[in-house]
């Protein structure tokens, strides 16, 4: 890979930032337009990404302006995983145990509708699922984590408990596993046989909803369920800034140990690299004014 210049850094670093300010703009109002169409009716109220102002000219010369933009960009990385983490909330907490929700949807939709939010949301944001798997009931997420195995090739109960606790770090048990399963048998989902002493379970019904109930869902729920894979797969994403310092730029290997991380998407990545780009110039800034 080719060494770049401080000048070309920088310049780099702007443009990123311009992306992620212009993504973050949109996606808000995206956001805040589904949240208000659908969920206006609850108390929970939707977090939004800030706005990030910002001016070249001062970005690239003044350093300190340089700070406070990249702290106000690391803000608004997190204001992402807020969003999404309220909008669970809202769903989980709230929505579903509304009135709106359960005169809109027959009882057996309402059922699947919670299913298929979490396989939509969590199945498909697993990095997100890593870091917040308590705002989703545990049965939901279970599903959510395990649906399209279980479709594809029925599964048993050390299978399921292995691949939930790559993300919940060995944390639950078998009999928790079991446990709930059954409640998901229960709410007609899956079926559970018995193979070699074990549980084994397939798809039952899965989440299909009656016709009348996917409409009213392809009208209003799956537009607002839908914005949390779209956001985090464009704003978290900053492979522009996998590029090599030179030797010249000051502290260059700290600088290209950070940039490195740029190469992977995510939020994690994303956030580690713009939480360590500040401490990196205010090192720098640091090192200047002792001279």
């Amino acid at each position: 890979m080719t060494e770049v210049n401080e000048k070309f850094f920088l310049e780099r670093l702007y443009d990123v930032i311009r992306k992620l300010s212009g993504i973050a703009k949109t996606q808000n109002f995206r956001f805040q337009q589904k949240w208000n169409e659908y969920l206006s009716q609850i108390e929970v109220k939707p977090h939004l990404i800030r706005q990030i102002p910002l001016d070249k000219d001062k970005f690239i010369s003044d350093i300190d302006y340089r700070i406070e933009t990249l702290k106000i960009m690391s803000n608004a990385v997190a204001d992402g995983y807020h969003a999404i983490k309220n909008l669970l909330k809202a769903l989980y907490g709230e929505y579903f145990n509304s009135k709106i929700f359960k005169t809109k949807y027959s009882k057996k939709d309402q059922t699947k509708i919670k299913y298929l939010i979490a396989k939509e949301i969590l199945g498909n944001l697993i990095q997100y699922n890593k870091i917040d798997h308590e705002t989703v009931p545990l049965k939901y997420n279970i599903l959510a984590r395990n649906y399209t195995m279980i479709k594809l090739k029925s599964q048993n109960d050390e299978e399921i408990l292995k691949n939930m606790n790559k993300i919940f770090n060995d944390e639950l048990d078998m009999e928790t596993i079991r446990s709930k399963m059954k409640e998901i048998e229960k709410d007609g989902i899956i079926s559970i046989t018995k193979k070699d002493n074990e549980n084994q379970y397939t798809i039952e019904d899965g989440f299909e909803l009656s016709e009348e109930g996917q409409k009213k869902y392809n009208e209003s729920l799956n537009l607002l369920i839908n914005w949390p894979t779209n956001f985090w797969r464009s704003f978290y994403n900053i492979r522009e800034l996998n590029i090599t310092p030179s030797s010249q730029i000051k502290n260059h290997e700290l600088l290209e140990e950070i940039l490195s991380r740029c190469a992977t998407q995510g939020f994690g990545p994303v956030d580690y690299v713009f939480k360590n780009l500040i401490k990196y110039f205010e090192e720098i800034k640091e090192e200047a004014s002792k001279k």
